[in-house]
């Protein structure tokens, strides 16, 4: 009999130690390169034999090493990713890839560069809007990102072998935008938790082993007998990252997550990189246009003089209003990280849409801790009560 538990079961192990497989895969002589944000184009390092490794922080590991490199008051994701790394938790790494999708992430970089003594390290500087002059210039730096991965791997990166690599981190969107489909129904086949799971482990493996992984969970979530309870309310979750379970449980004590729309849930995988006759110029359009993150600036079309409200906050936020009426959407919460700013800017246009629809919502901020546990819990708790 084929043993359907395997999958949920894996996901959850390889969450709980992530660096453990990449530690065998270093000791196999594959090489690491870290990345700190899902706008990487993680196919140009698979495309010659690079093992991504999603760079994450520890809420409950007390930022100590990165007080003597960065100010308090700053990004909190960022301190704790660098502060695991000048500690030595990321020693496996052999090389690091950042790119601008914000400012904190930028200043870090550089410090990060400085601070540690990585074999390979490059930083990608990525436009804001999404004009044709700013795909050009976007085209130009993963051309640039190119050179020094030729040089670093000693390979070329022919158009052949990273059509081969976008085909396979295609089949991974498409499996992750399969699996976002069990959660439609009351109760879902997954949970909240276990989404976050599956996409922590996504980002600690090689694409075909995570797609491996991603047809086990189906298959057992598809055969389960124990699917999540099903619970008041269903919501929809909107921020930077949801990369630790801790938090996810909370959001889950009386409701069921049943979309994550987030860069540590669906975001990364709504859509595919398209077929082009350049496959690094499909790249940038991809990075630059498919990904709804706080970060890129959709502006109005050129020649436009009136502004327009509702136009606009359907320009930027439409694409939620087809999740909140396919999966049923009873509330929203908007989950901010402390210090973010580009998603703090949006929260207000953000709760007019919301509104706009019908959806209750609510906002609120932590601070990526341990400590900001139980008023978060406290927050949702108060916001849930309202919708019953």
């Amino acid at each position: 009999m084929q043993d359907l538990s395997k999958g949920l079961t894996r996901a959850r192990g390889i969450y709980l130690d992530r660096s453990q497989r990449a530690r065998e895969l270093k000791a196999e002589g594959r090489r690491i390169i870290g990345y700190p944000c899902v706008y990487v184009p993680l196919e140009m390092l698979t495309a010659l034999g690079l093992v991504p490794y999603r760079i994450c922080g520890d809420m409950k590991e007390p930022v100590t090493e990165a007080d003597r490199a960065l100010p308090t008051s700053f990004c909190p994701i960022m301190r704790t990713c660098l502060d695991c790394a000048l500690k030595g938790k990321n020693d496996f790494l052999d090389g690091m890839v950042a790119i601008h999708s914000s400012d904190p992430q930028e200043k870090t970089a550089r410090v990060w560069e400085s601070y540690t003594d990585y074999p390979y390290f490059h930083f990608i500087d990525m436009p804001v809007t999404a004009r044709s002059e700013a795909l050009e210039y976007f085209v130009s730096q993963l051309h640039d990102f190119k050179k020094t991965l030729e040089e670093f791997s000693g390979t070329e990166l022919s158009a052949a072998k990273l059509e081969t690599a976008i085909e396979h981190h295609n089949r991974q969107r498409a499996l992750m935008r399969d699996l976002s489909e069990l959660t439609k129904p009351a109760p879902p086949l997954v949970s909240g938790t276990e989404v976050v799971q599956t996409v922590k482990s996504l980002m600690s493996l090689p694409v075909l082993e995570g797609n491996e992984l991603l047809v086990e969970i189906m298959t057992e979530a598809r055969n389960r007998r124990d699917r999540p309870e099903r619970k008041a309310a269903r919501l929809l979750t909107w921020g930077s990252t949801t990369d630790d379970t801790d938090i996810m449980q909370i959001l889950e004590s009386k409701a069921n997550v049943v979309m994550d729309e987030s860069c540590g849930g669906i975001r990364a995988f709504r859509s595919e990189v398209r077929s082009s006759p350049d496959p690094i110029r499909g790249l940038a359009e991809y990075y630059l246009n498919e990904i709804t993150c706080a970060r890129s600036f959709r502006q109005a079309g050129i020649g436009e003089t009136k502004k327009s409200y509702d136009r606009d906050l359907a320009s930027r936020f439409g694409y939620l209003k087809s999740i909140i009426e396919e999966w049923n959407i009873d509330g929203a919460i908007m989950l901010l990280v402390r210090y973010c700013d580009p998603f703090a800017f949006e929260m207000p246009s953000l709760k007019d849409y919301f509104k706009e629809l019908g959806v209750p919502s609510t906002y609120i901020e932590y601070n990526y801790t341990a400590g900001s546990l139980a008023p978060l819990r406290t927050r949702v708790e108060a916001f849930l009560e309202t919708l019953s």
